[in-house]
């Protein structure tokens, strides 16, 4: 079933046009045409299926009959600062936490970051992983979306308060079995860069309240590393519970 994302509000009372490049990749790339079935979803933790009744290059009426029930909330509330990587590093690392549940995302400039980005790259960049996140959630069919912060640099997101606050490093003993969850669920993971934290970064971390954890004998990747952090959560305490 296609899935398509639209910031519109979107109700089953009322007709839905899609244009720009919705209208595009449903046309042009799908090649779908007037009575093929779509599904809708705006975040709102709902899908909202129907199917097109006019289908022109820049814009597509769509009529929606249907509307999901409402996605259950997850019962983790994972939010990964991710120091800033190469390009195809930090689209997989979003793919794939979005596939895996993560909440929300926080794109990190830390000392040893290889990119550098000026005003108008990180708008542009910002977009991409926006689109990389959408891309996402309609492939894996998430009705709510994460949220994306600008990217800030990685002392002013230490100054924020969580209920769990976890550094990956491959230089602990503990591992994520020996900790305790926290009440509401509410957990922040920091990943560094190609290069990982410096000495000082992680002693930084540490002040901010953050607490080392290994994810298993081998040193991940930076791209792997969200990954393997968000299955363990998600099997010891979330949704991939014993099939929650």
């Amino acid at each position: 079933m296609t899935r398509i994302y639209t910031p519109q509000p979107l109700s089953i009372t009322a007709p839905v046009v899609l244009d720009g490049n919705a209208a595009r990749h449903l046309i042009q790339v799908l090649r779908l045409t007037t009575d093929d079935a779509v599904v809708l979803f705006n975040g709102d933790g709902y899908e909202y299926s129907g199917h097109i009744v006019t289908a022109a290059r820049h814009a597509v009426t769509i009529t929606l009959i249907h509307r999901s029930e409402l996605e259950p909330p997850s019962p983790l509330n994972i939010a990964l600062g991710l120091g800033i990587t190469k390009s195809e590093r930090m689209d997989y690392s979003l793919q794939k936490s979005v596939e895996l549940g993560a909440s929300a995302f926080v794109p990190l400039f830390t000392a040893r970051s290889v990119i550098k980005l000026d005003a108008q790259r990180l708008k542009k960049r910002q977009q991409h992983w926006w689109g990389i996140i959408i891309a996402a959630c309609e492939q894996s069919g998430r009705r709510r979306i994460p949220t994306l912060a600008t990217a800030v640099p990685l002392a002013t997101w230490l100054t924020e308060q969580y209920e769990m606050s976890l550094l990956l490093d491959p230089r602990t003993t503990l591992g994520c079995d020996a900790l305790t969850p926290p009440p509401s669920g509410c957990i922040r993971i920091l990943i560094g860069p190609e290069g990982g934290l410096t000495p000082a970064e992680r002693m930084s971390a540490h002040e901010a309240g953050f607490q080392s954890i290994r994810l298993g004998p081998r040193i991940l990747r930076t791209e792997t590393a969200p990954l393997a952090a968000l299955a363990a959560l998600q099997i010891l305490w979330g949704d991939l519970r014993n099939g929650y």
